[in-house]
């Protein structure tokens, strides 16, 4: 079980985690939430219907990570289909934005938190480190979070496809990247245990 995901009897999953591997879970976590930012039911708590009628930007976050997380939903990167195309594909990413990234940013947010809270909630083994177990919806939360979560390293590493996944492989050890990529393997390793668990 050491270093990745296990299916458990009865659907769910386990994992082992040393310390350090708690805390950079838990600090990378916390930082996507940072990132995310609150949500409109934390702006006006006391009004139970804000969040139901509140409209999202209209505009592309202008964070490349936000950008990463949150696309447009239409685009014509190259405007090949000319400019008239584009601008219209700029319409309707605006409006899809509106009505639909609230909706994205609180289910991230609440994937976050949930690998917080299990984190958290552990127990220390004795030897440096504990056993995750986690129930088979908490399982598709983590799975959604480690994905976003290796978004948003690729996204500051600049990694955009698997091709420039495979030249990470072979940094030197003296790369300021390193440990981000360290980092952003090793989440690429318990995510894709954690998606065979998942498998019937």
């Amino acid at each position: 079980m050491p270093g990745h995901f296990e299916p458990l009897p009865g659907g769910g999953a386990a994992v082992a985690l040393d310390d350090v591997e708690i805390s950079i879970i838990r600090s990378l976590a916390v930082q996507l939430l940072e990132l995310i930012g609150p949500g409109p039911a934390e702006d006006a708590p006391d009004d139970p219907l804000a969040e139901l009628f509140a409209e999202g930007p209209s505009e592309p976050p202008s964070d490349p990570v936000l950008k990463r997380l949150f696309p447009d939903a239409y685009s014509d990167p190259e405007g090949a289909a000319g400019p008239k195309r584009a601008e219209e594909e700029r319409e309707y990413s605006a409006e899809f934005r509106r009505y639909t990234e609230n909706d994205l940013r609180a289910g991230k947010r609440e994937n976050a938190l949930a690998v917080i809270r299990s984190l958290d909630a552990l127990s220390p083994s004795g030897e440096g480190g504990a056993i995750l177990k986690l129930a088979p919806g908490e399982s598709q939360q983590w799975l959604r979070s480690l994905n976003d979560l290796r978004l948003a390293i690729g996204s500051r590493l600049e990694i955009s496809d698997e091709d420039d996944g495979d030249l990470l492989y072979h940094l030197p050890d003296d790369d300021p990247r390193k440990p981000m990529v360290m980092a952003y393997l090793w989440l690429g390793g318990l995510q894709e245990t954690l998606v065979t668990t998942l498998m019937p």
